[in-house]
């Protein structure tokens, strides 16, 4: 199966490349969601990702990669990273700051925001996996990469992440 690329995508595999980051792409149908796509993920062994574009009420932007099993308390997650309320974020302001469509929103989206306005959030569940799998910016391939490499992908791109618990019961 083709599907046409992102058009940052061959950066976004060179920049894997040149921080001697292995990756590796598999291709498969259009999956828009968790639940839709369990069918893919059965066949690629790892962790599999879930990734929420979110904005606070004052204005400001917020990249949570989380396991896909992660249930993450939206209307409790403002306490625990320091921002207000959050809520989604709009599909305009997500091809603006991140290059990508709904669907497709993934950590390696950071690599589109150059002004680093989006601040990236990243589950700790992840590290507990020896493969994690993220869209390459479309949904139709899911990129694999080892854990620790999310670290060194995401610094390279100028955002340092902060590192949240979600299985942490929080009150």
């Amino acid at each position: 199966m083709t599907a046409k690329t992102h058009p940052n995508e061959p950066t976004l595999y060179a920049l894997l490349d040149q921080l001697g980051i292995a990756h590796h792409t598999e291709e498969h149908r259009a999956v828009f969601t968790v639940e839709e796509g369990a069918d893919v993920k059965a066949r690629l062994p790892g962790g599999h990702s879930k990734n929420l574009f979110l904005k606070d009420k004052a204005g400001d932007y917020v990249l949570v990669s989380a396991l896909g099993s992660a249930v993450i308390k939206l209307n409790q997650l403002h306490k625990r990273i320091g921002t207000k309320r959050l809520s989604f974020g709009k599909a305009d302001a997500l091809l603006e700051l991140l290059g990508v469509v709904p669907g497709s929103v993934t950590v390696f989206s950071v690599l589109n925001d150059k002004e680093n306005k989006v601040r990236l959030i990243l589950d700790k569940a992840l590290f507990d996996h020896d493969a994690v799998w993220f869209h390459p910016m479309r949904n139709t391939a899911s990129t694999r990469i080892a854990p620790q490499d999310i670290l060194r992908f995401a610094e390279a791109t100028g955002h340092t992440p902060t590192l949240i618990d979600f299985d942490e019961d929080v009150t």
